[in-house]
């Protein structure tokens, strides 16, 4: 929302938002993987994986106001 508020590019509001999916994406595969291999290969899987992704800011995003 900032960047809209302060007349950032399109591409540059676009590039932001893919950035932030494929984050949120790459967070929920990597959570996804233990089970996806232990089923695969009759494992099962002895630690517990955090599956809630993370709301955190970056120290850069934060600097270009």
């Amino acid at each position: 929302m900032d960047m809209l508020a302060t007349d950032q590019s399109a591409s540059e509001i676009s590039d932001k938002i893919k950035e932030i999916l494929y984050t949120k994406s790459a967070e929920k595969i990597d959570a996804a993987k233990p089970n996806a291999a232990s089923s695969l290969f009759g494992q099962e899987v002895d630690a517990e994986v955090e599956t809630e992704p993370t709301n955190e800011i970056d120290p850069e995003e934060e600097s270009n106001d």
